[in-house]
C-alpha cells in the first residue's frame, strides 16, 4: 500500500480537462502530477511514482497505446494500475486497452466528472483498500 497521501499521474493532452480532473481529485485528498503527452507522462514516472495513471489515448508525440506498451514493458513501472479516460468509444477501442492493461475504461463523452471520480476511488479502493466516504 502507498505511504500518505495516493498519487494520481494524469496523462492527458486537453489542458482544460486535465486541471478540471486535477482539481477535483486535490479536492478528494490525492497528490495529482500532469502531463500532457505520453512521452512526458513517461518521463514523470520515476520522480513522481504514481500509484494510478489516467491516460487519455490520442495524445501528441506519443498515444495512450504506446504509452502503455512502453509501461508494461517497464518491471519497475508495470504493476501500476492505469484509467483510460479517451473519447476513443469503439468495442475494440476499449478492448484493446485492456489487454494492455487498462483497469478501467471512461469514455469522456459518455461520462460525468463524477463518474470518472467514482471509477477512480473504485480503483483505488479495490488496489490499495482504502474506503472513501
Amino acid at each position: 500500500m502507498p505511504e500518505g497521501q495516493i498519487k494520481v499521474l494524469i496523462v492527458e493532452d486537453d489542458r482544460f480537462l486535465s486541471s478540471i480532473v486535477k482539481n477535483r481529485l486535490e479536492r478528494d485528498g490525492f497528490l495529482v502530477a500532469q502531463a500532457y503527452d505520453g512521452d512526458d507522462g513517461l518521463k514523470k514516472l520515476p520522480e513522481f511514482r504514481p500509484d494510478l495513471i489516467i491516460l487519455d489515448l490520442i495524445m501528441p508525440k506519443m498515444s495512450g497505446f504506446e504509452f502503455m506498451e512502453a509501461l508494461a514493458a517497464d518491471p519497475e513501472f508495470n504493476q501500476i494500475p492505469v484509467l483510460i479516460a479517451s473519447n476513443l468509444g469503439q468495442e475494440s477501442d476499449i478492448e484493446k486497452a485492456k489487454n494492455l492493461g487498462a483497469v478501467d475504461y471512461y469514455v469522456k463523452v459518455r461520462t460525468s466528472i463524477d463518474d470518472l471520480d467514482k471509477m477512480i476511488k473504485n480503483v483505488v479502493t479495490q488496489r490499495y483498500h482504502i474506503p472513501f466516504a
